[in-house]
């Protein structure tokens, strides 16, 4: 049997841990005859490394927004010398998008508020989300690169905004995403990972990675 290595970031929140266990049930209900198996790239145990040793024949599945450092090293040194693919992370993608797009309440303005990383490919994907949301819509983050989202939050309501919406882009509950509600804005959508379209998304890039495996010869070549 496949075994499906979901591999989230990790987060200290008991909400967040709680919400990530949730969404990887619901991927294992959904498919009952996979092994389905949870890891972590930080904070949490266990790490991705240690799962890969103990299910050799698995598909990894990055429980993350971007192909960026987790991805590109973490989740890459756990793998080599192995035959594991791993699947194209879950962001961006059209399912994430409709999810903010669908809990966005009406608003004078939107702040497309993400965790912040210093890969420009990353940037450039979150900029690309932000240009398909309808009306005014500016880019934030909450660490890494400029500009954050209080300011961005601050300068549209300086430009007369009064309802602004934070569309969050933050897969569970955590610290960053928390810090959101402080931001000055009226509201913020909830973490992603809450969305049942969510589970399909999981599968999908599991379906995708294990029938593209065959044509594959190393695991580095996946990422």
């Amino acid at each position: 049997m496949t075994t499906l290595i979901a591999v989230a970031h990790g987060t200290r929140s008991p909400a967040g841990q709680a919400q990530i266990r949730d969404l990887v049930a619901r991927v294992a209900a959904r498919r009952p005859g996979l092994d389905v198996r949870l890891s972590y790239v930080d904070v949490q145990e266990p790490k991705v490394a240690d799962v890969v040793r103990a299910a050799p024949d698995a598909v990894v599945v990055p429980l993350l927004l971007s192909a960026g450092y987790h991805v590109r090293v973490d989740i890459a040194e756990a793998v080599a010398g192995t035959t594991v693919p791993v699947a194209r992370p879950l962001g961006p993608d059209d399912v994430l998008l409709a999810t903010m797009l669908r809990d966005l309440p009406a608003a004078d303005a939107v702040v497309l508020a993400a965790a912040g990383s210093s890969d420009p490919a990353w940037r450039a994907d979150v900029e690309q989300l932000a240009a398909r949301i309808p009306g005014t819509v500016r880019v934030g983050y909450v660490s890494g690169p400029e500009p954050r989202v209080t300011d961005v939050v601050a300068q549209l309501r300086r430009e007369g905004a009064h309802h602004v919406a934070i569309a969050a882009y933050f897969l569970a509950d955590g610290l960053f995403y928390r810090s959101l509600s402080e931001s000055g804005a009226a509201t913020v959508t909830p973490p992603l990972c809450l969305d049942p379209a969510v589970t399909d998304l999981v599968l999908r890039r599991y379906d995708d990675a294990h029938a593209s495996a065959g044509g594959l010869t190393t695991a580095t070549t996946r990422l």
